[in-house]
């Protein structure tokens, strides 16, 4: 049942006047994850029965994952850094002048919606990735439920707040809320500081539109579409042409195509001679069921327009079951001239392979593609200076680069970029997965000239919570 409003003005009041500790929040997260991994057998049976996604491997597989994160982001914690504490004491001798006593770390941005994604009903959902980060960084977190799966979201909510609470969390720290129209208004809402969104290019545009038109314009870090390039360079095609079909075909149809990762292009030299295993190995393919009738209507319509443009010769022959996996042809020129029916995104398990004869052309083909969450790079040792060549326009497309790997499944960790120029996110300076998504709920706050009896334990000269920091210019 959708949140009324009265509701929500309630759990937004309680969200703001909530206040944590790092050690304290040590103890959620980690609480949190053990909650979630006890109920597991309740939890993913809910999930497949509303994603329509396999038990196993896949929702076992990502409730593993969400429960990682959450314990990830109690590691990032107690390394302290992420606070980015920074003493500079008074120094009459400065070449600046007289510098006074400055010291500067990083605070909760505050109260934080969260906007759940349809296609990880758990990494990326209730307790998924943003909610671990927000709660991490000190931030209490309303999240928006996702209507593909509110049963399961009603019911991980509930184990995340007895978890919170049986962990000494104050009131008000996490609540679940339901429906457009309190989604819109908690995003409103003059006590929320900051948002976070996973899913299609017009819904988060269209929330990212609302938070910087609100009287006082908020962060909103939306992660949106993606075509994720793959280029294979020629001698890559020679050497190992049978294994990165094999590869490509297995990555655009992992999880039905429904992963932000998905390569939805396959960049090859003219005269590559893999048209014919593509065509094989995409007949061993079988038709998966999509997460619900939305997404499975915009996959059939994306793939009829395809199918239609009469620059593209389809791949895969047609087929009874309109759900197998869709592959297309077509050469760079007719490419560059199709427009953005050729170059977007398309959800689901289809993908377009695009012949270019030369390295001029394929860096046109580059320079025309709308900025992604990956650029994949396939070559041989002996291409190393062609790489390097295309490396600036990789890098200008892409916020993850892989060199010889394919963009699917993005795993947590300390160096993690998951992000992108727009529209694969509102926020290109941003990641939402790894130890450094975290910073999108802080704000950085100096203070100047105060004794230590009123600054933060962050920055007080006896470091109580033994932080790395710099002091004056120098690590400790």
């Amino acid at each position: 049942m959708d949140t009324d409003l009265y509701e929500l003005d309630r759990v937004i009041a309680a969200a703001a006047s909530a206040e944590s500790t790092p050690a304290e929040r040590i103890a959620w997260l980690d609480g949190v994850a053990d909650a979630l991994d006890a109920a597991a057998d309740e939890l993913i049976p809910l999930a497949a029965g509303e994603t329509r996604l396999p038990e196993t491997p896949r929702l076992r597989g990502e409730l593993a994952r969400t429960t990682f994160q959450l314990r990830f982001f109690a590691e990032v914690l107690a390394d302290g850094a992420y606070l980015d504490a920074t003493v500079d004491h008074a120094d009459p001798g400065w070449p600046m002048g007289p510098r006074p006593d400055i010291r500067r770390a990083l605070l909760p941005i505050g109260p934080v919606v969260v906007f759940a994604a349809s296609n990880f009903p758990f990494a990326f959902s209730v307790a998924g990735g943003d909610t671990a980060s927000a709660l991490a960084a000190g931030c209490p977190v309303v999240v928006k439920a996702h209507p593909g799966h509110p049963r399961l979201s009603e019911r991980t909510g509930a184990i995340v707040r007895a978890a919170l609470t049986e962990a000494g969390a104050p009131e008000g720290i996490f609540a679940v809320i339901h429906g457009v129209e309190a989604g819109v208004e908690a995003l409103r809402h003059p006590a929320v500081a900051a948002a976070s969104f996973t899913g299609s290019v017009p819904g988060g545009r269209a929330l990212f539109d609302i938070a910087t038109a609100r009287p006082r314009p908020i962060p909103f870090y939306g992660e949106l579409g993606s075509v994720n390039p793959v280029v294979v360079l020629p001698d890559a095609v020679r050497a190992r042409g049978p294994e990165i079909v094999a590869g490509y075909l297995d990555s655009f149809t992992l999880g039905a195509g429904q992963f932000c990762t998905k390569p939805g292009l396959l960049l090859v030299p003219a005269g590559h001679g893999l048209t014919e295993p593509l065509r094989i190995g995409i007949e061993t393919k079988p038709a998966q069921p999509l997460l619900n009738s939305r997404i499975t209507e915009g996959f059939l319509a994306g793939a009829t327009r395809l199918r239609a443009h009469r620059s593209v010769t389809p791949i895969s022959a047609p087929d009874e079951d309109p759900l197998r996996p869709k592959l297309f042809g077509v050469s760079a020129t007719d490419f560059l001239a199709g427009g953005e029916l050729l170059r977007s995104e398309c959800f689901g398990p289809v993908s377009l392979v695009v012949e270019y004869e030369s390295t001029g052309e394929l860096l046109e083909v580059l320079d025309a593609l709308e900025p992604g969450l990956t650029a994949s790079l396939f070559a041989q040792d002996t291409e190393i200076d062609a790489a390097r060549a295309l490396l600036p326009a990789l890098t200008g497309l892409a916020g993850r680069l892989l060199w010889n790997q394919w963009p699917t499944g993005v795993t947590v960790t300390w160096a993690q970029q998951h992000g992108g120029p727009y529209p694969a996110t509102t926020a290109p300076t941003t990641t939402s997965v790894g130890a450094a998504a975290i910073s999108r709920f802080l704000r950085p706050v100096a203070w100047q000239g105060f004794p230590d009896a009123l600054l933060p334990p962050a920055v007080r000269s006896d470091n109580p919570w033994a932080l790395p920091r710099r002091v004056d210019g120098k690590r400790e």
